[in-house]
């Protein structure tokens, strides 16, 4: 679902490169300064998470709202360790990770099935499942670094390798109806996919360094470009339902903000200082302290001087799950917003 993902996955990937050398400044395509509002009735609570913890944050929620997955540092005379936090509504899941430090959760399906990334063996990460209390590692191919993305509702996982192919990046599916495979997907060079829908439907970025495009697959293998006319590099963060949000480059000083509806490429620009996290099947976006619908943000309650919020995932119900920073990392979940 979310692209976080585009979130803290293998080193380098093009949704971190763009905002790294685009910049995070008000775009210059922006006329007036974007609306915002309180959230009004939304309210912020405080999930339950062990208190042993260093740190503990909420990375995904499902499109149902019923699951959650995050993680939390537990540090110990002989290390640290990484406990993977698993909710049923409220009710709390810790389980010790296995592997090295950083690994980390990045989606669920309504099945409350669990991908994330890390379990790092010779240097080379490796992604895995978690259903029902069990971690599984996911099947790969030869290459220096291997992340899943997404997860659909079927099963279906998305994610790309590093180095398949010499120098390049190369797009991954794991398919539900072939338990135990993967397979390379017939996609553009250098794909990263970054979403799928409940209908198979996948998005990513391609292309090189600086010269990025987006594209989208459908569910009978076609595949077409993503993007917005007359404009430039382009990165896909993350999709749901009918949705896919990005960035494209359009002149000025930083990049436009923009949601695709996939049933046709239409396009419709975002507030510039939208979070680009995750969006659910109404179209809804979140990102750090924001929830976004179109060119309207809501400041999501709970954060306030020094200290920050942050909004990962976002559910089709509406709720939102992230973290709040005050005296330490806690995971949160916002309603009603």
């Amino acid at each position: 679902m979310n692209d976080t993902a585009r979130r803290r996955m293998l080193a380098g990937t093009a949704a971190g490169l763009l905002a790294a050398s685009l910049g995070v400044a008000v775009s210059a395509t922006a006329t007036a300064a974007p609306a915002r509002t309180t959230a009004g009735a939304c309210t912020i609570s405080t999930l339950p998470y062990p208190a042993d913890t260093y740190r503990a944050e909420a990375d995904a929620i499902d499109p149902s709202g019923r699951f959650v997955v995050g993680s939390a540092l537990r540090v110990l005379d002989t290390g640290n360790q990484s406990v993977l936090l698993f909710w049923d509504g409220q009710q709390l899941t810790e389980t010790e990770m296995p592997g090295r430090n950083g690994v980390v959760p990045v989606d669920v399906n309504e099945s409350g099935t669990v991908i994330g990334n890390g379990w790092a063996e010779d240097g080379i990460s490796q992604p895995w499942t978690y259903r029902d209390g069990t971690f599984e590692k996911l099947p790969v191919l030869p290459s220096t670094g291997i992340v899943v993305s997404a997860i659909n509702a079927a099963g279906d996982i998305v994610g790309y390798g590093s180095d398949i192919v010499p120098g390049e990046y190369v797009g991954l599916r794991w398919p539900a109806a072939r338990p135990g495979t993967v397979e390379v997907l017939d996609a553009p060079v250098n794909a990263q996919p970054t979403g799928i829908t409940p209908n198979g439907t996948i998005v990513g970025t391609a292309g090189p360094f600086g010269d990025w495009t987006g594209w989208v697959r459908r569910p009978n293998g076609k595949v077409k470009p993503l993007a917005v006319a007359g404009g430039g590099s382009t990165v896909v963060n993350a999709a749901g339902g009918r949705w896919a949000i990005g960035q494209v480059w359009l002149g000025g000083n930083s990049p436009a903000k923009v949601r695709w509806d996939l049933r046709d490429g239409s396009h419709s620009i975002l507030d510039p200082e939208a979070g680009l996290d995750d969006v659910n099947a109404k179209g809804v976006v979140v990102g750090g302290a924001l929830v976004t619908r179109g060119a309207t943000s809501r400041v999501l309650p709970g954060g306030g001087t020094r200290i920050n919020i942050g909004a990962r995932s976002i559910a089709d119900t509406g709720t939102i799950v992230g973290f709040r920073n005050a005296d330490r990392v806690t995971p949160v979940r916002w309603t009603g917003c």
